[in-house]
């Protein structure tokens, strides 16, 4: 019998590291990463660094969605409802990150959490089951000057891009790309 050390087998470590729309994870053994095995990063474009001739490649994220709807409107489906606009997200691209929900019976303002919550994560997007679920059935003009809005039945987007100053405007239809 020998008194050597015993070789401690060294264990699998990982590393995660936030950006926006994503995570990287980063998985090896002690503090060298040889094999760097488990990297996963999705990339896309090119730019130029510091005015050199080497290009240096760009994390491309996907745009950030939040869903609404109100208790009074959905009611028994108010679950099917949240499923349906967390599917529409997926299909679109977006990064579904919250879904608001109102309920009229505490008395605040309809749209003030959807605006603050949509300011916070920085959204693009918000979707809806349909257009009923806005005071008078129909989409504010003030929440399209902040967010692209999109509603489920009938699939139509309101892009504030191409937002005009007006009151009621027919909607664009939603990419189906």
């Amino acid at each position: 019998m020998t008194n050597e050390p015993d070789e401690v087998e060294a264990t699998p470590r990982t590393r995660l590291f936030q950006f926006p729309g994503g995570v990287l994870e980063l998985q090896s053994t002690g503090d060298d990463c040889e094999d760097c095995s488990g990297f996963y990063l999705e990339i896309h474009g090119h730019i130029a660094l510091d005015g050199h001739e080497d290009r240096v490649t760009v994390m491309r994220y996907k745009p950030t969605c939040l869903g609404y709807l109100r208790t009074d409107v959905s009611g028994a489906s108010q679950l099917w409802d949240q499923s349906q606009i967390r599917k529409l997200a997926t299909r679109l691209g977006y990064d579904f990150a919250d879904m608001v929900i109102y309920d009229p019976s505490f008395g605040r303002p309809p749209l003030a959490r959807l605006k603050a919550q949509a300011t916070r994560l920085d959204a693009e997007a918000v979707i809806v089951p349909g257009p009923e679920h806005f005071e008078g059935g129909e989409i504010p003009a003030t929440l399209v000057q902040q967010l692209d809005v999109i509603t489920v039945n009938p699939e139509e987007t309101y892009a504030r891009r191409t937002m005009p100053p007006l009151r009621d405007l027919p909607p664009a239809r939603a990419d189906r790309a």
